[in-house]
């Protein structure tokens, strides 16, 4: 079974053994009394590349990265930094998250959230609506037929906004006929594991104008921010690099353009 295989199994089952313990008529009830909406795309589009800081404390390529980590100070440090959005990885198997750490980043910060996860079931949709999510990642290759525009509409109906993960044209296709409004386009083969750069240069010029383009996995220096700004990437998640830095917030500020570069972009 490959890497892909297994995250996708492993939510399957994640899935079936929480809706035992909270059913989906409980997560229904307590979607009037969501907190108050903070846009996620919005925060993705303006000047200047946005950065999207990533909490996880571990992952199937990194293995252990900050075991330890508390959610509240972490994220507070992202938001000091300058990050636009946060993503909170929920997966617990492969990546030691869970729901209760995107609670407690709701709690802990005012940044709208990403729930990052597998998602392959309506009823993970309604989980991270109730537990502080603004938005969730949705992965093409994860996704068979019209599993991906069933959870994409799910979503939308759900006051959540996709971001739709690709990873080659035929994925980018998929996005691109759901009329995907933000692309996350990952350099990382889920497949392999093994992360290239290039990926987001070479699907760039296939993606037209109007989407909101998010670059994930492989950025880890703030020197390759500038030549994703010029092919028109909107914004940057990173996760590993923010969280082994000693200093979270100084290290988020080093990914986030300072107002004067800033100003300099807007200028005629």
């Amino acid at each position: 079974m490959g890497m892909i295989e297994q995250l996708v199994s492993a939510a399957r089952e994640g899935v079936e053994q929480r809706s035992e313990q909270v059913p989906l008529a409980d997560l229904e009830s307590r979607l009037q009394s969501r907190g108050e909406d903070r846009p996620f795309m919005e925060a993705l589009v303006r000047p200047g590349l946005s950065l999207i800081a990533e909490f996880k404390r571990r992952s199937p390529s990194a293995g252990a990265i900050d075991a330890d980590a508390a959610v509240a100070g972490t994220v507070r440090a992202f938001e000091r930094g300058g990050a636009a959005a946060l993503s909170v990885l929920t997966d617990e198997t492969h990546f030691g998250g869970s729901l209760d750490d995107l609670t407690a980043a709701r709690e802990a910060c005012g940044l709208p959230i990403l729930r990052k996860d597998f998602v392959v079931d309506p009823y993970q949709l309604y989980e991270a609506a109730v537990n502080g999510a603004d938005a969730v990642l949705v992965i093409a290759r994860a996704l068979e037929g019209d599993r991906l525009a069933a959870l994409y509409a799910e979503a939308l109906a759900l006051d959540l906004d996709p971001l739709v993960e690709v990873h080659d044209t035929e994925e980018l296709e998929r996005a691109l006929e759901l009329d995907a409004a933000v692309i996350g386009i990952n350099n990382r083969d889920l497949d392999s594991g093994e992360v290239d750069l290039a990926t987001i240069f070479e699907l760039m010029p296939d993606v037209p104008a109007g989407k909101t383009v998010v670059a994930e996995s492989g950025i880890s220096d703030p020197s390759q921010l500038d030549e994703l700004d010029r092919v028109g990437v909107d914004a940057v998640l990173i996760g590993e690099a923010l969280m082994r830095a000693p200093d979270p917030e100084a290290r988020t500020r080093e990914f986030v353009p300072d107002e004067e570069s800033t100003r300099e972009q807007l200028l005629p």
